[in-house]
């Protein structure tokens, strides 16, 4: 027990951040995109997310209230950036490698709290979850660092007329599911490599019951 402590820290560490993972794919809040035509996009700002974009609207709407109304991607519209395209594999990979990690982790720690001290019940199980973790971080880094870079660079989506979305913004800005992401990659290689650090105590491998 007294040499998994970083192991355990890692588990801790490897959850928040495939929580975190998970959160951020699910935030519409990628891109902030700000417009001067304000007549459909009231609050004249636009969040671009990777599954869909959503924007606030009173039109239509009674005085003194608003609507927020979301337009859903649909599979393979020659429109969406590659760099959605790749936020929307890589997370759900990164969600279901995590979990792997997650579970390969599990699996380890109970056998050492249990006091089960077979080296290949253990160790195996440390290192596989260590490179779930970072295969997962690297899944969430490269969409997350992609999205950053075309946001930086201002660049501009052709949305179809049914979308009233202007194809260029004014002004755009990173969203809140992008630091998200960062913090998530941080935790998941952390965790990656704690659990990589693992080496298993003495020489004799025993089972006790």
């Amino acid at each position: 027990v007294s040499a998994s402590h970083l192991q355990l820290t890692a588990f801790a560490l490897g959850t928040v951040g495939w929580i975190l993972c998970t959160v951020s794919m699910g935030m519409v809040e990628w891109r902030a995109w700000y417009v001067d035509n304000t007549t459909i996009i009231s609050s004249g700002v636009a969040w671009v997310g990777i599954w869909k974009v959503c924007f606030i609207s009173y039109l239509h709407v009674s005085p003194g209230y608003r609507e927020q109304f979301c337009h859903k991607f649909s599979d393979y519209e020659s429109f969406i950036p590659h760099e959605i395209y790749a936020a929307q594999g890589l997370l759900l990979i990164a969600m279901f490698v995590g979990l792997l990690g997650l579970a390969a982790t599990i699996f380890a720690l109970r056998n050492v709290y249990m006091g089960i001290t077979h080296k290949t019940l253990i160790t195996p199980f440390f290192l596989v979850g260590g490179f779930f973790y970072i295969f997962a971080g690297l899944c969430v880094l490269i969409p997350v660092s992609w999205n950053f870079y075309s946001v930086t660079h201002n660049r501009s989506i052709a949305f179809p007329p049914s979308y009233y979305m202007p194809s260029s913004p004014v002004a755009q800005e990173a969203g809140a599911a992008i630091p998200v992401g960062i913090v998530a990659v941080i935790l998941l290689l952390l965790s990656g490599t704690f659990s990589l650090s693992y080496r298993f105590p003495g020489a004799t491998n025993t089972i006790t019951k």
